[in-house]
Order: structure tokens, then C-alpha cells, then sequence
């Protein structure tokens, strides 16, 4: 029954494709099961893993955003123009503090014309992402910045550790940034497990009206929503350019496709209302892993678009191949005489 039940899971076979992959990168390469390896897979996971969370928690409710990336530069281009050109020297609070705040604003103005005014969040989120960077770049006149406030630079240079590949000689370090991603997926976790809000995202995404009809107050729900996607992607674009220790305005844009394509390629119905961030932080690892493995094969790096485009195409086909099953009228025929017997 325990092995049927873990059928059931898309995490389930997510994690056992990326045994496969593993597998076959290993045998192409051999330098896939290696520390060095896993830490720089684990470094190339914070910025998309951080959007990933909230491009997850948008989806699980029904709707879909496509302006995070464009969000997080505008915001994260206004935190170091304005630091370096105020000379701040102080530590890392105050960048985070500043990103938080555009990143809610940001975030509002998504919220305010998805809830109070009922748009589409696809147009919604696809307007403002051009008006973010067409702000960013016409009236910041955004540049490419050399040089980044002290704090952001120390911290994104600050490391937890180190490992040592003995066979080439070669190190690897795992950031202090990554503890943020944790932190978030903690917390985040913890908000759609345990509070009402979390709960009023899966209602939302599974019937709208029925929600409404439960009780949850659908409006204000999807507002604070966008608020803390726009939080959560400042954060991913603030560790972006503190890895980096530069900024350049354009670095992030059309991550969405890579990000959206992780969430639905780890089980979350792109319709809404199901899904789980095991699957979300799987299917995102696959799409790094992937990426960052056809360097390592001696693939040519054009092949990523590729690549990107097929796990594209299988995650939503699995998506829309399990809510077609979910929906069939047999099976919930069937699945109702299951649970009488």
C-alpha cells in the first residue's frame, strides 16, 4: 500500500528521473557525483529556487506571474543606486529591509489590479513586467554597475564552508545566501501548512467559488499574495547581485520560463489548487541540474534552449494528463466505491 501511495506522488517520479539523469551524466562525464559538484548545484539553486517559491504559491492559487524577474531587477537596481550613491558602508540589513519594501510595493501594484479590479493575472503580470523594465531602463537610464555597496558584496562572498575535490585539487564553496533560501522555504512551508491563508490559496485554486463560499476572503488573499511574491523575488534578486558582486540591470530577465517550467515539472497543476513545495524545489533542482550538466557533458550551451523547451513540454503535459485523470468521471466514480468498501 506504501509503495501504491508513493505512486500516486508526482514527487515521486520526478525524484527518480533525476536519479536517471544523474545517472546518465555521470556515465558521460564522471565528475557528476562529486562534492564539488553538489555544492555548485547547490549555489546555482538559490536564485531560481527562491523565485520558484513564489511562482508556486501563484499557481497553486489559479493564477500565473510572469513579471518577477523584471520586478526583482527594478527593485534590486533601485537598492544599489541609491546605497552607493548615499555611500552606505554598513552590513546587509538595510539592503534587505529596502528590497522588502519596493519588492511589496512592486508586488501591490499586481495585487491591486488582480484583486480589487478582477483582471487576468497573465495580462496583468505581462503589462506590468513591461512597465517595470521599461521604467528601469528609461527613467533610471539603468547602467551596468561595477561595484555594489560593501555589505551586499561581503555577504554575497561570505561562505558556510568548503569542499575539496582530492582527485583534481579542485574546491568548491557553499555561499551564506543559501541559508536564505532555507529560511524562506521555511517559512513559507510553515504559512501553507498551518495558517488559514495557506489553506485559502489551494481553496482558491481548486474552485474560486467555492471559496468564496467557504468563507475566505478571496480578494485580500490574492492581494497579499502578489505582496510577497514581489518580497520573495527582490530577496532572490538581491542574493543575485550580491553572488555577483555587480549589477546589471538585464541579468534576470526571462528567468520566468525557466522558473514557471520547474514549478509545473515538479507536480503543481498548472490550473491550481494542487501541488506540494517537495515538488516545486525537485522539479526547479532538475532544471538547474539540467543546465548546468550540459556544460559539464560538453554539450554546446545553444542545446539549453532545447532542452529547457522539452522539460517544459513534459511537466505540462504531466500536469494536464493528471487533471484530465483527476476529473475523469469513472475514476471518481470508482475512487468513491474504494472508499465505501
Amino acid at each position: 500500500m506504501k509503495i501504491k501511495n508513493l505512486t500516486k506522488h508526482s514527487e515521486t517520479y520526478i525524484f527518480l528521473a533525476i536519479i536517471v539523469i544523474t545517472l546518465i551524466i555521470q556515465w558521460r562525464s564522471g565528475a557528476f557525483y562529486t562534492p564539488n559538484n553538489f555544492v555548485r548545484l547547490a549555489s546555482a539553486l538559490i536564485v531560481p529556487g527562491l523565485m520558484a517559491i513564489g511562482a508556486f504559491s501563484v499557481i497553486i492559487s489559479g493564477g500565473i506571474d510572469v513579471s518577477f524577474p523584471a520586478l526583482a531587477s527594478l527593485s534590486i537596481y533601485i537598492v544599489t543606486i541609491v546605497l552607493l550613491e548615499a555611500g552606505y558602508t554598513g552590513g546587509i540589513w538595510l539592503p534587505i529591509l529596502m528590497a522588502c519594501v519596493i519588492g511589496a510595493f512592486l508586488g501591490s501594484i499586481n495585487g491591486m489590479l488582480i484583486a480589487l479590479f478582477r483582471l487576468p493575472p497573465l495580462i496583468v503580470t505581462l503589462g506590468t513586467a513591461s512597465i517595470f523594465r521599461g521604467f528601469m531602463q528609461g527613467a533610471l537610464n539603468s547602467r551596468q554597475l561595477a561595484t555594489i555597496p560593501e555589505g551586499m558584496s561581503s555577504f554575497g562572498n561570505s561562505i558556510l564552508f568548503y569542499v575539496r575535490d582530492y582527485a583534481t585539487g579542485q574546491t568548491a564553496r557553499m555561499p551564506v545566501t543559501f541559508i536564505v533560501l532555507v529560511v524562506v522555504l521555511v517559512v513559507v512551508f510553515l504559512i501553507l501548512r498551518f495558517t488559514m491563508f495557506g489553506r485559502g490559496l489551494y481553496a482558491i485554486g481548486g474552485n474560486e467559488l467555492s471559496a468564496r463560499r467557504a468563507g475566505f476572503n478571496v480578494g485580500l488573499i490574492k492581494f497579499f499574495l502578489y505582496v510577497g511574491v514581489g518580497v520573495t523575488a527582490s530577496l532572490a534578486g538581491l542574493m543575485r547581485v550580491s553572488m555577483m558582486t555587480q549589477m546589471h540591470p538585464t541579468n534576470m530577465l526571462g528567468m520566468e520560463m525557466m522558473v514557471i517550467a520547474g514549478v509545473v515539472l515538479g507536480g503543481t497543476a498548472i490550473t491550481g489548487g494542487r501541488g506540494s513545495l517537495t515538488g516545486c524545489m525537485l522539479g526547479t533542482f532538475l532544471i538547474v541540474m539540467v543546465q548546468n550538466s550540459l556544460i559539464i557533458m560538453g554539450i554546446p550551451t545553444f542545446w539549453q534552449g532545447a532542452a529547457l523547451g522539452v522539460l517544459i513540454l513534459v511537466g505540462t503535459g504531466v500536469s494536464a494528463f493528471q487533471v484530465t485523470r483527476s476529473n475523469d468521471p469513472a475514476r471518481i466514480k470508482q475512487g468513491g466505491k474504494d472508499k465505501a468498501l
